[in-house]
């Protein structure tokens, strides 16, 4: 197998597993993969605000705002005013929200996230350096991309 095969043939592995395990995770708990790693988040630090969850998540703002106004939709968080601050708009889980996240499959953050996060150094900074040269290869450098879930996670 050439290199540029078993690369491409790599890419597809993640991007299916990924597509595979967002899938699952709506079939068992009825949430996108994206928005029930909102929730872990807020399971984890209740009272963030949207930019938190956006830095959490590596999204846009925006992106992140959506995620939250359809589980608030759901009624599984809520927005609550900064009692010292009103204008600032805190998250957190609901009843409802604490009882799914009990029930969650998985790794909640995603099948993304979670292997990247148990990559050691060397190999982040090996993924990186050949992620950085098949974006330049592709000739689309939009760094905006970056903050944008895939289709499937939202």
């Amino acid at each position: 197998m050439s290199p540029q095969s078993m690369a491409l043939r790599n890419l597809r592995i993640v991007i299916r597993a990924a597509q595979r395990h967002s899938a699952w995770i709506e079939k068992q708990c009825g949430v996108s993969g994206a928005q029930l790693w909102v929730m872990k988040e807020l399971a984890e630090t209740s009272g963030l605000r949207i930019g938190e969850v956006a830095e959490r998540l590596s999204v846009h703002q925006t992106t992140a705002s959506n995620l939250v106004e359809g589980l608030c939709k759901r009624g599984l968080i809520r927005k609550q005013r900064d009692q010292a601050d009103q204008r600032i708009v805190t998250l957190a889980l609901t009843r409802d929200g604490n009882v799914l996240m009990k029930k969650a499959p998985s790794p909640a953050r995603g099948f993304l996230a979670e292997a990247i996060q148990r990559m050691d150094r060397d190999g982040l900074a090996q993924l990186n350096q050949g992620l950085q040269a098949l974006i330049v290869a592709a000739d689309n450098g939009d760094e905006d991309l970056g903050l944008q879930l895939f289709p499937f996670m939202h």
